[in-house]
């Protein structure tokens, strides 16, 4: 079954935000962050629900009818 457009676009999306999330932890992790705590603190608070969100919102797309 081919994936649709849109699909592939929350896809990607999910891809880059989870990606952002694992940065933020390594950077909070070992040492100081060069965004600073709060910025960093930030985009993983956002970044993490983003992810679950937009991967669910790719699936929910690409759904046979």
């Amino acid at each position: 079954m081919p994936m649709k457009p849109l699909a592939g676009l929350f896809l990607a999306l999910a891809c880059v935000l989870g990606i952002a999330a694992t940065g933020s932890v390594f950077e909070l992790a070992y040492g100081d962050p060069e965004l600073g705590v709060t910025a960093t603190g930030t985009i993983l608070g956002l970044s993490l629900p983003g992810t679950l969100i937009s991967l669910l919102v790719a699936i929910r797309i690409n759904k046979p009818a």
